[in-house]
C-alpha cells in the first residue's frame, strides 16, 4: 500500500463485464484508483489491461460472489492494496428467462446468489471500511421495478437488490454514506446478446426487435449504451448527488413509466 497516495479507490464488482468495464473505465478517467473484482479469468486481467494504468491505480481481483468468504477475501486484498475504500459498486448479474414452471433450483441459486446474495455480502464485508461520504450504487434493473413475464426469477433477484437498497440507505445514512440502485432497461453489452442467442428461438435480431417493440419511442427506440450507465453511476457517488439516497432510478427511455 502506497501510505502517500489520497487518491479515491473504487470497487467495482463485476468489473470484467461489458457495463462493469464502462463504469471501471469512468471512473478511472475521474481520478480513482479502481479494483477491479470478478471471477478469475483472462477477461478480468484484459479489463485492467484495458485501463492503461498502472499497478498503484488498478488491481484485479478474483471475486466469487456466490461465496461470501470470497467477499471478504476480495475486501481484504483491496483494503491492502490502497487502504481504503470510497465507492462500491455492484455491476455483476446474471439473466435466466423462462416460465415459472421452468426454473430450475439450480437456476435460482445461481441468479439469487450472484444479483441479490453476493451484493449484499460484499456490502457487509466492505462497511467497516468506509467513511463519511462514501456511496453505494448497485445496479438493478427496470424488472426489480415490474414484473416481467418469463422472467419472474430475474425480477425476484433485482426487486431484491432495490430493497436491499433502500433498507441499508437508511441503516448508513447516520454514518454519512449513501447507497442508491440504478434500474437500467436494456443495454448494448454481451448480457443482451446473450439472452439473444439463447432465448431468441434462432433469431437473435428478432429477439432484440420484440424488445425494442415496449419501448414508447418507436422506429427510433434502442438500447442504452453501458457507457451511459457508467456516467451515471459515477454522478451518483460525486458530492453533488450527496441528497440522493435510497433512491432506485430508472434508466429505461420512459418503459415503466406507465406503470
Amino acid at each position: 500500500m502506497n501510505e502517500q497516495d489520497k487518491r479515491p479507490v473504487a470497487l467495482i464488482a463485476g468489473g470484467a463485464g461489458g457495463m462493469g468495464r464502462a463504469i471501471c473505465a469512468t471512473f478511472a478517467r475521474q481520478g480513482y484508483r479502481v479494483a477491479i473484482a470478478d471471477l478469475a479469468s483472462t477477461a478480468l486481467d484484459q479489463a485492467v489491461l484495458g485501463l492503461g494504468t498502472d499497478s498503484q491505480s488498478a488491481l484485479a481481483v478474483s471475486l466469487n460472489l456466490r461465496q461470501p468468504g470470497s467477499c471478504e477475501g476480495a475486501v481484504s486484498q483491496v483494503i491492502a492494496w490502497a487502504g481504503r475504500v470510497d465507492v462500491l459498486v455492484n455491476a455483476a448479474g446474471v439473466w435466466r428467462e423462462g416460465d415459472a414452471a421452468s426454473v430450475t433450483e439450480a437456476d435460482w441459486d445461481l441468479v439469487m446468489d450472484v444479483n441479490l446474495k453476493g451484493a449484499f455480502f460484499l456490502i457487509q464485508a466492505v462497511l467497516p471500511h468506509l467513511q463519511a461520504g462514501a456511496s453505494i450504487v448497485n445496479i438493478a434493473s427496470d424488472a426489480g421495478l415490474v414484473g416481467n413475464a418469463g422472467a419472474a426469477l430475474y425480477c425476484a433477484s433485482k426487486g431484491g437488490l432495490v430493497l436491499l437498497t433502500k433498507a441499508l440507505a437508511l441503516e448508513l445514512a447516520p454514518r454519512q454514506i449513501r447507497v442508491n440502485a440504478v434500474c437500467p432497461g436494456d443495454v448494448a453489452t454481451p448480457m443482451i446478446e446473450f439472452q439473444a442467442q439463447q432465448y431468441g428461438m434462432g433469431d437473435p435480431d428478432g429477439y432484440k426487435r420484440r424488445l425494442l417493440a415496449h419501448y414508447p419511442q418507436g422506429a427510433a427506440a434502442r438500447f442504452l449504451t453501458a457507457e451511459e450507465v457508467a456516467q451515471f453511476v459515477a454522478y451518483l457517488c460525486a458530492p453533488e448527488a450527496a441528497p440522493i439516497t435510497g433512491a432506485a432510478l430508472s434508466m429505461d427511455f420512459g418503459v415503466t413509466a406507465g406503470y
